[in-house]
């Protein structure tokens, strides 16, 4: 079988090689092999990566294709990826990632098993060793500091709302369509409920591992779940059955907060005791849980810092996420405005 690979990279000079060297790892032979390498217009490198990558190994793959994203955004970028592809299946791979020799190989074997949409767990790593990358992996790792989605953990096969890592089967784009480009972080949330909604199941395998950098620092990191929880507040009123009721929760807290902090204000302090008492013993409580995960991956150097520092990580993650949940429901109006507008303009000039 003849599969394609994607990778949609903005500015990612600094982990581009790493990909770029497990894909050519894979035990999958090469010469079955399609690459589709999308530049969302980067400013450092990226392109001139992907092009020393085509021409080096042209001969090596069944075809290597570069091209660019003017839209910027992933799912831009994922519909160009779609666009020029050329052979049976399509691999979505994050150019923020790592994959491991067998990868393409067990993707193939589940979709020739009869199954449209496979993919696996998506656990993360750091892309350096140190106290402090092994702390902010402990927190993200954590079902606490990150999410409760099943493709962040290994499991049993199982079919599954959504995956970060998939692979299709060409029907399903000419079924269910492309990419939604005015999502900008929940375009693959949208697209995973198009295609269930078309009757294909999403087969999440065992076999089937990758794996996902961690932000490089707690600021990038918070950045990052700010702009995941801003486009969940936009989602909700786009399309709220793609989402779950974990996107939710940090939302849910940030409410709690402004909630019992006018109440203890009013001389009503005790749903203000009660919450944050809850919170920070279940933050303790995960803390451990993390630094015992931390112990088993080997990671001694930030163990000792992860004790006493995870569950305030914990908590600023947390806040970051809700309150761009919140701005992105209370923006939702005048998104939705901008678009019309900008959907009318298009018109017109067509």
């Amino acid at each position: 079988m003849n599969i394609s690979i994607g990778i949609v990279a903005l500015n990612e000079e600094k982990y581009l090689p790493g990909i770029l060297g497990d894909i050519l790892r894979q035990s999958y032979p090469h010469k079955k092999i399609e690459l589709v390498l999308v530049d969302s217009m980067s400013e450092d490198g990226t392109r001139s990566l992907m092009q020393q990558f085509a021409r080096e190994h042209a001969g090596q793959f069944l075809n290597i294709i570069v091209s660019d994203n003017p839209g910027r955004i992933q799912s831009c970028g994922w519909n160009r990826v779609i666009g020029l592809f050329t052979t049976g299946a399509l691999i979505r791979i994050d150019a923020h990632s790592s994959i491991p020799g067998d990868f393409v190989k067990n993707n193939v074997a589940v979709l020739e098993e009869g199954e449209f949409v496979a993919g696996g767990a998506r656990p993360n790593i750091a892309m350096e060793a140190s106290p402090w990358q092994e702390v902010l992996l402990m927190a993200e790792s954590s079902m606490f500091g990150s999410s409760a989605a099943s493709f962040r953990r290994e499991g049993k096969r199982a079919y599954v709302k959504s995956f970060f890592h998939g692979a299709y089967r060409r029907e399903v784009f000419e079924r269910a369509g492309k990419f939604r480009e005015d999502l900008g972080r929940t375009e693959d949330n949208e697209f995973h409920y198009r295609i269930r909604q078309k009757g294909f199941r999403l087969c999440m395998a065992p076999e089937i591992l990758s794996y996902q950098m961690i932000r490089p620092s707690l600021p990038a990191m918070c950045r990052q779940k700010f702009g995941n929880g801003y486009w969940v507040g936009l989602t909700a009123g786009i399309c709220p059955g793609c989402l779950s009721v974990y996107h939710f929760v940090p939302f849910a807290f940030v409410c709690g907060i402004v909630v019992t902090t006018i109440l203890a204000v009013c001389a009503h302090p005790f749903l203000a005791v009660l919450m944050w008492t809850l919170y920070w013993l279940l933050a303790v409580i995960m803390a451990a849980g993390a630094v015992r995960a931390g112990r088993k991956r080997d990671a001694a150097l930030g163990v000792y810092a992860g004790q006493f520092v995870l569950p305030a990580l914990f908590f600023l993650l947390h806040v970051s996420y809700g309150l761009g949940t919140l701005l992105g429901i209370l923006n939702l109006p005048f998104w939705r405005g901008r678009q019309w507008w900008k959907k009318k303009n298009t018109r017109g000039k067509n």
